[in-house]
This record gives C-alpha cells, sequence and structure tokens, in this order.
C-alpha cells in the first residue's frame, strides 16, 4: 500500500505565521514612523549648513572683488557688510526645494514646506563687526 506525502500547510500553520508577522509589524510601524522626522530635521540640517558654505562663498567673492554686489551662478547677490543680505541670500543656494523662503528685510526664513513654524533655517544679516547668524530649529519637525 502506498501512503500519500501531505503538500501543503495546515491551518495551524498559517495562523502562526500570519500572528508572528502581525506582532513583528506591531514593532516596526512605529520605528518606521519615526524615521520622517528625523528626515525633516536632516533636510532642515542640511539646509543650515547649505547656507552657512554659500554665506562664506559670497563673502569671499566680497573680499577678493571689493564689490558690495557679486554674482554667483548667474545671480547678482547684494552685499551687506561683507556678507549677502537677507534678500538675496536665497539666490546664492543651487537648490532650496521643500522649503518656502520669506524675509523682512535683516532676516529670511527658510521654513519646511508642510510643518510647523519650529521647522526652519533663520538667516540673520551680518552687523558691522558680526558674521551672520544663521540658526537652525528642527523642535517642529
Amino acid at each position: 500500500m502506498k501512503t500519500e506525502k501531505q503538500r501543503g500547510f495546515t491551518l495551524i500553520e498559517l495562523v502562526v505565521v500570519i500572528a508572528l508577522l502581525g506582532i513583528l509589524a506591531a514593532f516596526a510601524i512605529p520605528r518606521f514612523a519615526s524615521l520622517e522626522k528625523e528626515a525633516r530635521s536632516a533636510v532642515t540640517q542640511g539646509l543650515s549648513g547649505s547656507v552657512r558654505s554659500a554665506a562664506a562663498m559670497a563673502h569671499g567673492l566680497n573680499i577678493a572683488t571689493g564689490l558690495t554686489t557679486v554674482t554667483m551662478e548667474g545671480n547678482d547677490i547684494d552685499i551687506v557688510n561683507g556678507y549677502p543680505d537677507a534678500e538675496t541670500i536665497a539666490l546664492t543656494l543651487a537648490d532650496s526645494t521643500g522649503f518656502s523662503v520669506s524675509d523682512d528685510g535683516t532676516k529670511a526664513t527658510f521654513l519646511k514646506t508642510g510643518t510647523t513654524a519650529n521647522c526652519m533655517v533663520e538667516y540673520t544679516e551680518a552687523g558691522a563687526t558680526t558674521p551672520p547668524a544663521i540658526l537652525a530649529t528642527t523642535t517642529g519637525c
């Protein structure tokens, strides 16, 4: 007499696998959800570094040329106290996608699109004896 081998999975085995996958998902989803906030924070910190570098490059051009308006990537950048002014600092950046830019005359604010007012980079123009202040705020990212 020939016996047939069982093929496939039993209902119990399937239920156990589904339960294990559910438990793993319950632990994994919160970990991945918090990565979104960390990513927005990292992008904001990255933009802060880009603004610093761009201001330093414009400052170097100002020192080299002695002009109050320098040209970077085809854009005219107005210089105040040796550094870019708040109105034209955004033009020094190659890309600020994902941020809205506003300025009030002496301060430019790069606000991360889709976040609160506490996910931003602020650029305050240089004073007569001080370099520009560049502050990244990530508490609302």
